[in-house]
């Protein structure tokens, strides 16, 4: 039975999960450009969905392949998170009320960072995205691309559709936060007592 080195595979760059989620961010221009400039609604939502799929994909064959990396770590969530802003930015020309979730998803994200660079700093892990992550993230792209392909959605849809999304990601803001914020205080007394020793 082939054994796995976990150090070289999670040191590693040029992984399939590591490609596919740069294709992520390949993708984003021609997203914007279909739906902003060109006006084809259609294709802009056929690109949108492969994009989803292959986020769904990098993370079936990292498990399953054994190719989880600390790039693959930080590269999948920034394709996610540029992807879904880029769109969000694309539907805000269409439908005003799609400010909340992305001025949510740029409060949640800066902190997000700026949390997770701290705990990177004082544990050297990058942790991975947890159940409630995936869950916003399906909620957000099925969220969009019902507003890409059904033109004419009525208010009271979107409106509904948006608030699920809102509430959900506010939801994950929090838990992500209290995860975070948990694992900077639990790396503390550690550190103090190396300091004593």
């Amino acid at each position: 039975m082939k054994s796995y080195d976990t150090n070289e595979t999670q040191n590693r760059i040029l992984t399939i999960p590591n490609i596919l989620s740069f294709f992520r961010l390949c993708l984003i221009p021609v997203i914007m450009w279909l739906y902003c400039v060109e006006k084809n609604y259609l294709w802009a939502g056929i690109i949108l969905i492969l994009s989803g799929i292959t986020d769904t994909v990098d993370g079936l064959v990292a498990r399953h392949f054994h190719m989880i990396s600390e790039l693959g770590k930080v590269l999948d969530p920034i394709a996610d998170k540029l992807t879904q802003a880029a769109m969000l930015f694309c539907l805000l020309t269409r439908f005003p009320l799609m400010i909340v979730p992305l001025g949510i998803m740029i409060l949640k994200e800066f902190f997000m960072g700026v949390t997770g660079l701290m705990v990177i700093q004082k544990t050297g892990k990058v942790f991975g995205a947890d159940w409630h992550g995936k869950v916003t993230t399906w909620l957000l792209y099925a969220m969009m691309i019902l507003h890409v392909f059904w033109y004419n959605i009525p208010v009271l849809a979107s409106r509904l559709l948006i608030g699920v999304c809102v509430v959900m990601m506010l939801i994950s803001l929090m838990i992500y936060g209290r995860h975070n914020l948990k694992a900077l205080k639990e790396e503390q007394p550690s550190e103090e007592k190396k300091e004593r020793q």
